[in-house]
């Protein structure tokens, strides 16, 4: 169901095809045709047809560039582009970073994109969020992802989220079929071997009445940067009223220190779908609090992950590039000045 808080906006398909404002500019992104194995989408602006894919990233104008790169991995690795459709989520920020100008500048990346820009309200998280170990990791967006269930259409019955720090190189209809057994609502790559205990706080270790959230449970870090969502099965349990709870005991306790993760572990934790570790290469962007190179883990690649302080996008222009931010550099289509 919705909620009054959110405000729709538009869907731009091929509208404003160069008319990205001066202040940020793209160049336009090489228009991508569905295989002869597509299944048909007659009119893919219509969001309840069956055939789409969903996919919901964020729209903040800190990390654009990033999504602007991640949408142009996706079409151009995927076997039916013209089956993806985009949920973009901005905050109602004023001036040039309008949801408005944000979405005529996607168009002109892509003006034959299907998308539609939403509004996130962010004062629905405003008196939830503490301060975390770093910045941007309270900017009020990166909670959207909480909220799809009632921000998407209830006819979306199942969507993919991804991190604008992201680029994939493998089909994304692989990841979209990914099956979540019994009654599980996230499907991501869990890291076992990862410290849970690091995520929380001493306190909220020797607080029995909390801890007991993961008793009996193989609770295992995953990252929510990429996830495969039932959103139906979401709304039928109302998840996003037990994450707001835990962020409400957080604001009095002071359980964690990671901004929007840890709800999530504390919710899902121990009953997520585990993905193939190939689907999410996180940590590319080093440390979160001395930005360092990483080297991709061992094994197979389907989606490279710059989560950590450093942005490739930001490295590149400083001249300082790590190994890794190579492999992003192809898919930017950022317009530098002369």
């Amino acid at each position: 169901m919705f909620r009054s808080n959110f405000i729709i906006f538009f869907v731009f398909l091929v509208i404003f095809p160069s008319s990205a404002d001066a202040f940020l500019q793209f160049m336009e992104a090489p228009e991508y045709k569905n295989g002869m194995e597509c299944s048909s989408v007659a009119d893919s602006s219509l969001i309840c047809n069956s055939s789409l894919v969903h996919v919901s990233m964020t729209l903040d104008p800190d990390y654009l560039r990033g999504t602007i790169a991640a949408i142009h991995s996706v079409l151009k690795h995927t076997s039916c582009p013209e089956n993806i459709f985009f949920h973009l989520i901005a905050s109602n920020n004023p001036g040039k970073f309008s949801p408005n100008n944000l979405a005529k500048i996607v168009s002109s990346a892509f003006p034959s994109l299907s998308f539609k820009v939403y509004v996130f309200d962010q004062n629905l998280v405003s008196d939830l969020i503490s301060t975390s170990i770093r910045k941007a990791l309270d900017n009020p967006l990166n909670y959207a992802r909480s909220y799809l269930s009632d921000i998407l259409e209830p006819c979306v019955k199942r969507v993919i989220y991804l991190d604008s720090d992201i680029i994939v190189v493998d089909d994304i209809q692989n990841l979209w079929w990914v099956y979540l057994t019994g009654s599980r609502i996230i499907g991501a790559p869990e890291y076992c071997q990862a410290s849970f205990t690091k995520y929380f706080t001493d306190g909220f270790w020797a607080d029995r009445e909390l801890s007991r959230v993961f008793a009996g449970k193989m609770a295992c870090y995953f990252n929510t940067g990429v996830m495969v969502i039932d959103l139906e099965r979401w709304r039928e349990g109302e998840y996003t009223k037990e994450i707001e709870k835990w962020m409400r005991i957080h604001k009095e306790k002071k359980i964690y220190d990671l901004g929007s993760l840890p709800p999530f572990l504390l919710v899902f934790g121990g009953d997520v779908e585990a993905i193939d570790h190939r689907w999410n290469q996180h940590g590319l962007g080093g440390d979160n609090v001395v930005s360092s190179c990483r080297s991709l883990h061992p094994g197979p690649v389907s989606l490279l992950h710059w989560s950590g302080k450093g942005k490739p996008w930001r490295r590149l222009d400083e001249r300082k590039p790590c190994p890794v931010d190579s492999i992003w550099a192809p898919y930017d289509l950022y317009k530098r000045r002369q």
